[in-house]
């Protein structure tokens, strides 16, 4: 394989990183664009022409696609392999890059669930080229990111295809490339020379609606089968600054994490006569932490709380009965006015349809300040590979917020319902 044709934006992807005041690449877009390859073979030039005896990451949603992807392209480019002596070392994950006395190591790392992280840890990289990087969890990408701060030379290359306009690498990188000092390439199929006309025009054929929007045209738009559809396309109708004066009633529910799942809590108020329903508090962290500091956190979002609102009531994820034990037992050493209790867990099928009703009756509003929450709701879609009462839950979509705010009107689904008929 070789270079012999690039097309204005592939040319770029080969000379941004000298002498520029960019410290970031992001090239997203269309599929069969061109981008993956010029990507791997730059940043193998650019490594080897600005270090020596440095260490960089190659990441992929996970090590097999990024050998895949990045690694056997990269052993058949003629421009790499001509120059460079190239070795990789399959039992180590290290692609090994020599120049006559100068060398340098390429360790390759899989970012598809939470737990990925650890595995980045403790190394100083002076560069990090991640393949496919909406498909990697926020918690391993940040992680590979702070293994470069103290290097300062040190750049970091994203190529992605579109996901959701949601998605936490569209919102914090595509949306702030230039706060960020990254610099975005947008790529159709027609950036790629390789492609004839005839080529594109059968692409074009293959794809219809978000899937054409998607994978063609390179757009971030929400999938097919977006549960909160309304909620999604016109946010702004279900929010606002402040608390109505008349919420007679509150509610926490708590969603504990694990296996990559965040620690979510939402506190749910009720006006009188249950005649709207508003998201009020919301907790959310995404990384492990010891039961005791759960526990003051839980405690401190309760006090928080109650000095706003009518609170006296929790429902907690009953799966997990050693956490809800140990939350038992610390509300009642601060002596808290709180009662926890076991959540239901009804069919997610009848809880959705539930919130869907009270959206559709003008009876549903979340505070503005409870943007974790918010952006759950706007991305959340079925799983298409499931049954269709199940939400999808890959790493990229915040179910925990949902699943919290959803044991907290579950034991007055029926009152709420009946309500608009009063």
């Amino acid at each position: 394989m070789t270079f012999s044709v690039l097309s204005p934006k592939q040319k770029i992807i080969f000379t941004w990183c000298y002498g520029s005041d960019y410290k970031a690449i992001i090239c997203d877009g269309a599929v069969r664009s061109g981008k993956t390859v010029c990507m791997a073979a730059s940043f193998i030039l650019w490594a080897m022409k600005c270090f020596d005896g440095a260490v960089f990451a190659i990441c992929g949603k996970t090590i097999l696609s990024a050998e895949r992807n990045i690694i056997s392209p990269i052993m058949e480019i003629t421009d790499i392999n001509a120059y460079f002596d190239l070795k990789y070392h399959r039992s180590e994950n290290l692609l090994t890059v020599k120049n006559g006395s100068r060398k340098n190591s390429f360790y390759v790392f899989g970012g598809k669930d939470e737990n990925s992280y650890t595995h980045i840890q403790g190394i100083t990289l002076s560069g990090v080229l991640f393949d496919e990087a909406a498909l990697m969890t926020r918690s391993f990408v940040e992680q590979a990111i702070t293994r470069t701060l103290s290097v300062s030379e040190a750049k970091l290359w994203f190529n992605c295809n579109p996901e959701s306009q949601f998605h936490w690498f569209y919102t914090e990188w595509i949306k702030r490339a230039e706060e960020r000092r990254a610099l975005r390439l947008h790529f159709l199929m027609s950036d790629n020379p390789m492609l004839t006309d005839e080529m594109l025009e059968n692409a074009d054929r293959q794809f219809k609606g978000v899937f054409h929007d998607r994978y063609i045209k390179g757009l971030w738009v929400s999938a097919e089968g977006v549960i909160f559809r309304d909620f999604a396309e016109n946010t702004e109708r279900y929010l606002i600054d402040s608390a109505p004066q008349d919420i007679v009633q509150c509610n926490i529910g708590f969603d504990f994490g694990g296996n990559g799942s965040a620690h979510a809590g939402i506190c749910t108020g009720f006006s009188r006569r249950y005649k709207k329903v508003i998201v009020l508090e919301e907790y959310y962290l995404k990384e492990t932490v010891s039961p005791a500091r759960l526990e003051k956190d839980i405690t401190d979002l309760i006090r928080r709380c109650q000095s706003k609102y009518p609170l006296f009531d929790g429902y907690f994820d009953s799966a997990e009965t050693t956490l809800i034990r140990g939350v038992k037992a610390a509300c009642d050493k601060e002596r808290l006015n709180f009662n926890v209790h076991n959540a239901k867990k009804s069919e997610i099928t009848e809880r959705i349809r539930f919130t869907q009703i009270i959206m559709s009756q003008e009876r549903f509003l979340v505070m503005k300040n409870c943007r974790h929450f918010i952006q759950a709701m706007q991305a959340a879609v079925w799983d298409g590979k499931a049954s269709s009462d199940r939400r999808l839950d890959d790493g990229n979509y915040n179910i925990d917020s949902i699943d919290a705010y959803e044991y907290s009107v579950e034991p007055f689904m029926n009152d709420i319902i009946e309500a608009a008929a009063k």
